[in-house]
């Protein structure tokens, strides 16, 4: 009795583990967005605030080292054991958010936040592998729907958060980490279970990581570049000539590999490689909705940080609430339906923007509509679209087609940011909307398309042959 009820609370710990850690890694996607113009302002020369394009590389170093890595990682969880990569990637993390919080200058926290990235790459692929290994088998599924119902909970708070925690210093939303990943630590070496490796083949082609980060970094520096330099300047050109260079490598290299970092050959399967279309095309148009509300909010509205937090969680809380509530119509009426209204509203609330937006601030005219409508389509698209493009593949292709789908969702995430800056230019204009105008009507119009894909997935659906039963 006595053993089964250590047990029990050892298990219990461990879920709070592996909990906390996931929250904390999600967290930081959402959290230092609202941080980036405090950021801007200390990290100043002469009185001028840094670039916008300079600035973007603190969201886009961490999605596109994140995007490399995450397939890289999962599979070494799966060669040496997931908790000592689970552990070893808290640690990796909250050693580098310390060095962030501690940056001296902007290209130090660049830095600090690709090895960031890495540390939430080891963990994020071995969390949920601990978590079912943690819990009874009666109860995985419901442990499997909370872990995925963790990033709702992170955006939500993450706006909020990182508002009050602004008001203190920038620095601080990223040592709220440090608290959390020591905690995680210490309770992990003590309850976390510890499941036996389960491969011994060679890890995914390293290079093939470095040639994605190469292509997706000179991609976005031309975009986030280009209005300094020029489009026509040769350092545009060149980094665009490398991406070329890079991404046709890549896949070249790809094709012939025994072990390739992505399976692209997966994309031919026609559901999974719509389902891969629609997550990059509507992961673009998400990224550049969410850095947009924050830049407006800030330095045009001219409203503090935690103010601008406030005002954006109705759109994030809302995701995971309509996700649950729609569970029951994607298994009545299939991914496709749900995919193509979530793009009709996403597009809505992007294009009521441009309608009915003003400088002078009016939230409940403005801004709230918009939430609301963005984030009941985020909540019917993102994860219908990955639950459509991994239940399409053969079983044992299920983990390698999720993690192909969230490094095209991190892809997305940065070209997101890249394209937002070109059209902002280096500095917001506070006194247009023109710029503001041009990027939502894009982002309705990728909306769109996603919308599009919907249909094509419903299409793909009905055209299933009917089961025959004798």
């Amino acid at each position: 009795m006595t053993h089964s009820v250590g047990q029990s609370n050892r298990s219990r710990v461990a879920t709070v583990v592996v909990v906390l850690a996931v929250f904390m890694t999600n967290l930081d996607l959402w959290i230092v967005n609202v941080a980036l113009p405090e950021m801007s302002a200390s990290f100043s020369r002469a009185g001028q605030p840094v670039s916008l394009g300079e600035l973007s590389w603190v969201l886009n170093a961490y999605a596109i080292t994140l995007a490399a890595l995450l397939v890289v990682a999962g599979r070494l969880g799966d060669r040496i054991g997931q908790r000592p990569v689970f552990v070893g990637g808290i640690v990796v993390f909250t050693l580098a958010s310390l060095a962030c919080a501690l940056a001296p200058t902007l290209w130090v926290l660049v830095a600090a936040r690709v090895v960031q990235a890495a540390g939430a790459a080891l963990q994020l692929p071995t969390s949920l592998a601990l978590l079912l290994a943690t819990v009874p088998a009666e109860r995985r599924t419901g442990a499997t729907r909370a872990w995925a119902a963790v990033g709702g909970l992170a955006a939500a708070a993450g706006p909020v958060l990182g508002g009050l925690l602004v008001q203190v210093d920038w620095r601080w939303v990223f040592v709220v980490n440090l608290p959390i990943g020591v905690l995680a630590v210490v309770a992990g070496l003590a309850a976390l279970p510890r499941p036996a490796a389960r491969e011994t083949g060679p890890l995914p082609d390293l290079w093939g990581a470095v040639l994605v980060t190469l292509s997706v970094a000179t991609l976005t520096g031309a975009l986030v570049q280009a209005p300094a330099w020029g489009w026509t300047s040769g350092r545009t050109l060149g980094l665009l000539a490398l991406a070329v260079l890079g991404a046709g490598w890549f896949w070249r290299r790809t094709a012939g590999h025994a072990s390739p970092l992505l399976e692209l050959h997966l994309l031919r399967l026609p559901r999974f490689g719509v389902a891969n279309v629609g997550t990059f095309v509507f992961g673009v148009a998400f990224a550049m909705m969410l850095l947009s509300n924050v830049l407006w909010c800030q330095d045009v509205w001219h409203w503090s940080a935690l103010r601008t937090g406030v005002a954006l969680v109705p759109g994030p809380a809302l995701v995971p609430i309509v996700t649950v509530l729609t569970a029951r119509a994607a298994r009545r009426f299939g991914h496709g339906p749900l995919v193509a209204v979530g793009g009709v509203l996403f597009a809505a609330g992007m294009l009521w923007r441009t309608v009915f937006v003003t400088i002078a601030p009016d939230y409940l005219r403005d801004l709230l509509p918009s939430m609301i409508l963005t984030g009941a389509g985020v909540g019917l698209v993102l994860g219908t679209l990955v639950a459509a493009g991994v239940q399409s593949l053969p079983a044992n292709r299920a983990a390698t087609g999720s993690a192909l789908i969230n490094s095209f969702r991190q892809i997305s995430a940065a070209v997101g940011v890249a394209v937002l800056v070109t059209i902002l230019g280096s500095h917001v204009d506070p006194t247009s909307t023109a710029d503001f105008r041009l990027a939502w009507a894009l982002g309705a119009a990728l909306s769109i398309a996603t919308t599009a894909v919907g249909v094509l997935l419903t299409r793909d659906r009905a055209a299933e042959p009917v089961p025959v039963h004798s």
